[in-house]
């Protein structure tokens, strides 16, 4: 027959038992804190852990989201070329203004005077390279958007567009077009990609929420969701609202 403990025995392996028990109940309200019903963890690069619904954008998927924007103004500028050199009075010019005020501001002032000419570009020509190689073209590129902004703008300032302005402006409409499309190209491929490598992870990281506090002083809010309300209604005016509309048609069997 085994020992009867004494008193003191007794009270030692009850205060045992008792900070075992502490010790679970801390692991479990520990995993509780990283992984709550219907919100999930994930790290933010730097070790940190942040709740994957509210993860913050990344400077560079900001960058190219904002390319977005300015893309589908260049389709607006594409399907309008071909009606404005055969019949430019049909065109609704105030859509066109619209969308061209939109570029110069969303695209022109804040996203490559500010953060591409005064953030990226230094960064990525220090750094050398592929894509430091490309920055005199982009800048050069820059100016002649801003240029061809200007004589969009102008065409359309009076609310209609002018039979003798019809051909030229479908012309500009269809070399910026073409000039941005490369130009955005090689920026998410090449340039954007040298800039993240350009600097540390968390610099990277800090640099991406100075972009947000800059976009929200820019335009008063989020300045992507504001673009991207603002050239659904040009694409509504003109009629591009549909993207089951630009679904390719089959080849031919012949």
């Amino acid at each position: 027959m085994p020992a009867t403990k004494s008193q003191p025995e007794l009270d030692a392996v009850e205060t045992d038992r008792r900070r075992a028990l502490g010790v679970v109940a801390s692991v479990s309200l520990a995993a509780s804190a990283l992984v709550l019903p219907g919100c999930s963890r994930a790290s933010d690069g730097n070790g940190a852990e942040t709740d994957a619904g509210k993860s913050e954008v990344t400077a560079n998927e900001d960058l190219m989201r904002e390319h977005g924007v300015l893309r589908r103004i260049l389709i607006v500028y594409s399907e309008v070329a071909p009606i404005l050199a055969r019949d430019p009075g049909s065109v609704d010019a105030g859509a066109i203004t619209t969308a061209a005020r939109l570029f110069r501001d969303f695209g022109e002032h804040y996203h490559e005077q500010i953060l591409e000419e005064q953030h990226i570009f230094p960064l990525v020509r220090k750094a050398g390279g592929n894509g430091a190689a490309l920055i005199d073209t982009l800048l050069a590129q820059h100016e002649r958007g801003r240029a061809i902004t200007d004589y969009i703008l102008d065409r359309t300032k009076l609310g209609h567009i002018a039979t003798g302005d019809g051909e030229a402006l479908a012309k500009a409409m269809r070399g910026f077009t073409r000039m941005y499309q490369a130009h955005a190209a090689r920026e998410d491929t090449v340039v954007f990609p040298a800039f993240k490598s350009s600097i540390g992870r968390r610099a990277y990281s800090e640099l991406g929420e100075q972009f947000e506090e800059i976009e929200h002083k820019q335009f008063g809010g989020d300045g992507f969701d504001i673009a991207l309300d603002k050239i659904a209604e040009v694409e509504a005016a003109l009629g591009l609202q549909d993207l089951a509309d630009f679904t390719a048609p089959a080849p031919s069997a012949g």
